[in-house]
């Protein structure tokens, strides 16, 4: 993608391009935004949608279950909802999701995203096996 169009691979710039159609020029962030110019990341976000449900329900042997039960329900819509928003909210302010920092900021050689990853691994195992533990381990989950 970088090497063809000129762009960096990264999902994280939809959340955006998404808040600049729904609120144009109601904050700084937004304001400036030329979101027309990023509708291919909506395109590609609805394209990755797209073809994990052709995989998942034409290409595989045994469909995968879309959604845990305990999420089928308005309290869990709400909860994906509010976590997807922070999740958004927080690989933007970020400059990057994972996967853009790790896949696309290393390979350009550069040192904030190897930092950013190197992160990224310290936080999600100080989570599982400290706070992740102490939060869920009287649970039994």
């Amino acid at each position: 993608m970088f090497l063809l169009a000129g762009r960096s691979f990264g999902i994280s710039a939809s959340f955006q391009e998404i808040g600049a159609i729904c609120a144009p020029g109601n904050l700084a962030y937004l304001k400036n935004h030329r979101w027309k110019s990023g509708v291919w990341t909506l395109i590609f976000v609805v394209g990755i949608a797209f073809g994990g449900y052709i995989a998942n329900n034409f290409l595989s042997h045994v469909p995968v279950e879309f959604l845990p039960p305990s999420l089928v329900s308005i309290g869990g819509a709400f909860r994906l909802l509010v976590g997807g928003l922070l999740v958004g909210f927080g690989a933007r302010y970020a400059g990057g999701c994972t996967s853009g920092h790790a896949i696309m900021g290393i390979s350009n050689l550069n040192w904030p995203s190897l930092i950013a990853t190197a992160f990224f691994f310290v936080g999600g195992l100080g989570v599982t096996w400290g706070l992740g533990n102490l939060i869920f381990g009287g649970l039994g989950l």
